[in-house]
């Protein structure tokens, strides 16, 4: 079965068995989550430097949202693991 006779009538790879979606691997996504809010005055923003540390309204346990290309497509808490900041994702937003 080649891939073409897998797209539908919109050009859309349907959901069936025998789908291949390794073509899909290497497409770049751009990946967000706003980690928390501050603020600050111009002054004091241009005094930061390389290391320079911001104190965030946001905590470890705190609910981040996670975009993917600029759209909502996850809720998740913030961890730490390994004195790294990361995000464990706790559930997909359905698109509306």
């Amino acid at each position: 079965m080649s891939e073409t006779e897998n797209l539908n009538n919109d050009g859309m790879y349907s959901s069936g068995e025998g789908v291949n979606l390794e073509v899909v691997y290497d497409v770049p996504l751009h990946i967000s989550a706003v980690l928390g809010k501050t603020t600050m005055k111009i002054s004091q923003l241009l005094k930061l430097s390389r290391g320079s540390v911001l104190e965030l309204d946001k905590k470890v346990g705190d609910a981040v949202d996670v975009f993917v290309n600029d759209r909502l497509v996850a809720k998740g808490e913030i961890v730490l693991v390994d004195n790294k900041v990361g995000i464990t994702i706790t559930e997909l937003v359905k698109k509306e």
